[in-house]
This record gives C-alpha cells, sequence and structure tokens, in this order.
C-alpha cells in the first residue's frame, strides 16, 4: 500500500504541474460554469434550478472522460507499463492510481462550483448535502472507471478523443445537461437514459436536490454504482502491459458489456 500510495501521490501531483490536465481538472470546468451560469441563466431561466448538478457533471466527465485515457494510451505507449510490470506492481494498481487523482480533482473542482454557486451566482444549492456528495463520489468512481476502460480499449490518443467525445457530446446534447430531461422529446429520453451522465444528473438532482427527476434517482445512483464495478473488471480484463502485444487473453470486443447496466436501466426505469 506505501508504494500505491507514493504513486498515488506522483499522479496527483502530475495533474497540476502537467498544463494539458490542469486545463481538463481546473480551467475548462470552472471557466464553463462561470459562463454558463452567467449566460445560460439569462437565456433559460429554469436551467439555474439544475445549474449545480449538471455543471458538476460536466466537471466530473471533463477531468476523467476528456483527460484520463489519452494519459493512459501514452504512458503504455512509452513502455512505462512493462518496468511495472518487471517491477511486481499489478494491473489494477496502474489503473486505481490515475483513476482515484482524476476523481480527486473532480471533487475538489466540483466542490469549488458547490460552495461558490449560491454565494456569487445565486443558484441553488443542495437540500441534502450527505446525499449529493454521496451520489456525486459515485459518478466520479463510474466515469473515472469508464475513462480507463476506454485508455485501456484505445490504440492511439486520437482513438481515445473519438471514444471520449462518443460520450461526451451526446450527454451535452441529450443527458439533460443543458436542456432539463423532462423538456426533450419522448422519443429521445430512451437513449438520454442509456447515458451514464444522465443517471449522474438526475441522481444528484432527485437525492441531492430533492428535486422532481424523469428516473428514479436512487436507482440511477445504483446504475452509476454497477456499471463502475463493471468497467473496473473490464479495465483490468483488457488491460495491455505491451503496445506490441498481440496475442491477448480477451477480445476489446467486450468493453461493449460496459454499456449493459444502462440499456437495462433504459428498458426498465
Amino acid at each position: 500500500m506505501t508504494a500505491f500510495a507514493q504513486h498515488l501521490r506522483l499522479d496527483f501531483m502530475a495533474g497540476i504541474r502537467n498544463s494539458t490536465s490542469m486545463l481538463m481538472f481546473y480551467l475548462f470546468p470552472l471557466g464553463f460554469y462561470a459562463l454558463m451560469s452567467v449566460v445560460m441563466t439569462e437565456i433559460n431561466p429554469l436551467f439555474a434550478d439544475s445549474a449545480v448538478p449538471a455543471l458538476v457533471v460536466v466537471t466530473l466527465l471533463a477531468g476523467s472522460i476528456l483527460g484520463l485515457p489519452g494519459q493512459l494510451v501514452e504512458t503504455r505507449q512509452m513502455g512505462i507499463y512493462r518496468m511495472f510490470k518487471v517491477n511486481g506492481v499489478p494491473a489494477w494498481s496502474i489503473l486505481a492510481s490515475p483513476v482515484v487523482s482524476a476523481v480527486g480533482h473532480g471533487v475538489v473542482a466540483a466542490t469549488i462550483i458547490v460552495l461558490t454557486a449560491g454565494p456569487v451566482f445565486g443558484l441553488p444549492t443542495p437540500t441534502d448535502w450527505l446525499a449529493f456528495y454521496g451520489t456525486m463520489l459515485v459518478a466520479a468512481a463510474c466515469f473515472g472507471s469508464l475513462a480507463a476502460l476506454i485508455g485501456v480499449v484505445s490504440d492511439s490518443s486520437r482513438a481515445t478523443v473519438l471514444w471520449s467525445q462518443l460520450v461526451f457530446l451526446p450527454s451535452m446534447l441529450i443527458g439533460g445537461l443543458m436542456v432539463d430531461l423532462s423538456l426533450l422529446p419522448e422519443s429521445i429520453i430512451p437513449f438520454a437514459k442509456m447515458l451514464p451522465p444522465t443517471h449522474a444528473g438526475q441522481a444528484m438532482l432527485g437525492l441531492g436536490f430533492g428535486a422532481d427527476t424523469v428516473t428514479s434517482p436512487g436507482w440511477s445512483a445504483v446504475l452509476l454504482g454497477v456499471s463502475t464495478v463493471t468497467n473496473a473488471v473490464l479495465a483490468v480484463m483488457l488491460f495491455d502491459w505491451d503496445p506490441a502485444n498481440r496475442t491477448r487473453r480477451y477480445t476489446r470486443l467486450l468493453a461493449i458489456a460496459a454499456l449493459v447496466p444502462f440499456v437495462i436501466g433504459a428498458a426498465l426505469l
């Protein structure tokens, strides 16, 4: 555990010292938060009611889905994982450290949003802080594990951009982040329910703010937890130590199983 703690500390500090990581963890999400809090609330006053959960979800997404997969691919391509293998470091530890680091940065940035939203922008703040933070941590873990899975199955940094955007862009458009889920056409709702950020926003809004939601907030939180475990298991199973490896134990098509919890959720919720 001492070695893991040291690895985690180095990963966390790298997130502060690296300009790209700082952009994804703090500058982009906090800048987006300030802009949306001023502009979007003027354009759509109803946005204020769900602004904090939505902006927290965007913050967690930016730090994990947009920032983490490329880092994992670059580290693998540099052959660093081979050195870890020689020294007996298990695959789960290699993946857990950057994920926990990304989650930590995401929680710090999200806390800045939650604490300043009311005093600075007059936005509603959680009525149940414990439920809100508990749900936020589950959502952050889900996004982090999904980001690790994307990094594991991608052959290049360009591939990570493609897969990450397949999560990020639909989430922004139909995930209930910029437009309330209840205002979307009925035909879009089942597709929105297949996106992890949709359930993250609904769970935070329902459990942390006591607001009405389209999905059951409790079940949304459960889906996020199940997805976290599923993503983590798949990421460890599909992990490659060497970019030149051509004999894998499992096909990368197994990564599709990450969709299963949300497909089931979309059918039942």
